[in-house]
């Protein structure tokens, strides 16, 4: 059996279309969220617990 997948690097042109699709797909990745929410969780938590230590206290 033969391998179904074609290098890239066969030729020129080839390796030139391969580069071109991998920037693009980089291209359209966008960052992770994740970070943002996890400093507006821990910056809602410091609040909420200001809040109750006031009204304890």
């Amino acid at each position: 059996m033969s391998d179904p997948q074609v290098d890239p690097a066969g030729n020129t042109q080839q390796f030139k279309a391969f580069a071109r699709q991998q920037d693009t797909a980089s291209a359209n990745e966008q960052p992770s969220r994740l970070p943002i929410w996890i400093g507006v969780g821990v910056t809602l938590l410091v609040v909420i617990a200001v809040v109750a230590y006031i009204a304890i206290g």
